[in-house]
């Protein structure tokens, strides 16, 4: 039997989760405090940790970085997922929790309760990661919510470089960078898209399963680490090299023509979809638009089989693909499909993907101390 460690401040929803989880299968203990988490977390050894983002006295985010640097375990993230609750959730994913799940309001739970167990259930195999800089990070994320200004780790490239730098780096023809990803994804994110040089010729669109309330964030926030200019698509957005397009949450996206301009599109989720934003839909209709060769997919960790199918069909046109490694996905779920079906040109860790994507897609001449 699975054991999970609920830690929130309020009694009701402790015992609202931990009701919910018991009646799954799950042995549950709970703490009111993070310093009382803690202090049990060795005694319990629980399989996952459900944790608050907002607590009096240690807050979720300080609870976070200890559990992830003294007893490393799988950690959901509990929030209202508005306002400063979605910044401090987006954070603590940067900072190595697993996922992050919208609160159980009062009365039926309904659809919510459901995604919490199947969280919960998922990240019992997942894989905590230890997150280099985790104190240094900790500190810059103090320094986010507090409206100071954010000044860039060490080895990081600077902001973004100017469309004129890019486009004259751009590669021949049109081409676009697909990526996939869902659990754990906004820190492997932070493994491959701060890697990619201002002269990266292709623009890159990504859809990473995410609520509606987080997308902005995680878009503003890599767009501080990245070379290449981050957005979120919330309109249609003209595609152009130097540039990296962040799917808006809750949402799909797709590639449309338009007066001759390849553009990324948000249209509505496909009901007949469980995950959103949706890979296999992006894929699809890039594959419409583009000849095979001037597709690059790449599949990133996550739960479930998404963007496995489209991309395995890519391949299979001739299309290159890449799927993160077992040795490096927090959830091996989705590239672990898409190499089952043959469809992986290239397996590799996220910290190597960057790495390939340059040697692939940029003249040797131009990668001059980037391999």
């Amino acid at each position: 039997m699975l054991t999970v460690l609920v830690v929130d401040d309020s009694a009701l929803m402790r015992r609202r989760i931990a009701d919910l989880l018991s009646e799954a299968g799950f042995r549950v203990e709970t703490a009111a405090t993070g310093e009382e988490a803690l202090a049990r977390l060795p005694v319990v050894d629980p399989d996952v940790v459900t944790l608050d983002v907002t607590m009096p006295g240690m807050d979720g985010l300080t609870c976070l970085a200890r559990i992830m640097v003294e007893h490393p375990k799988p950690v959901v993230m509990v929030s209202a997922l508005t306002g400063a609750g979605a910044e401090e959730t987006l954070e603590a994913l940067r900072l190595g929790a697993v996922e992050a799940v919208q609160k159980p309001a009062a009365g039926s739970i309904g659809r919510i309760g459901e995604e919490l167990v199947e969280t919960v259930r998922a990240a019992a195999s997942s894989r905590p990661r230890r997150v280099r800089g985790l104190r240094e990070r900790l500190r810059l994320a103090r320094a986010r919510i507090a409206g100071e200004d954010f000044v860039a780790p060490e080895g990081l490239p600077p902001a973004v470089a100017s469309p004129a730098a890019t486009a004259a780096a751009g590669g021949e023809g049109e081409g676009v960078v697909l990526v996939g990803v869902s659990t754990g994804g906004p820190s492997t994110l932070e493994d491959i898209l701060p890697l990619l040089p201002a002269g990266f010729p292709w623009p890159v669109v990504v859809a990473q399963h995410m609520p509606a309330a987080f997308t902005a964030t995680l878009a503003r926030r890599l767009d501080e680490l990245c070379a290449l200019r981050v957005v979120e698509v919330e309109r249609a957005t003209v595609l152009a090299p130097g540039m990296v397009c962040i799917a808006r949450g809750s949402a799909d996206v797709e590639l449309a023509r338009r007066g001759g301009r390849l553009q990324a599109v948000c249209v509505p989720p496909s009901p007949d979809r469980p995950w959103h934003p949706n890979a296999d839909r992006l894929v699809t209709s890039a594959m419409r638009l583009l000849q095979p060769d001037r597709l690059v997919g790449v599949l990133l960790t996550g739960m479930g089989n998404d963007g496995a199918a489209a991309m395995a069909e890519l391949h299979a046109r001739g299309g290159r693909t890449i799927a993160e490694s077992e040795d490096s996905a927090v959830v091996f779920g989705m590239p672990q499909d898409l190499i089952r079906r043959g469809g992986a040109g290239v397996v590799l860790p996220s910290g190597r993907i960057a790495g390939q994507l340059t040697r692939w897609l940029m003249p040797a001449g131009r990668r001059a101390g980037i391999d």
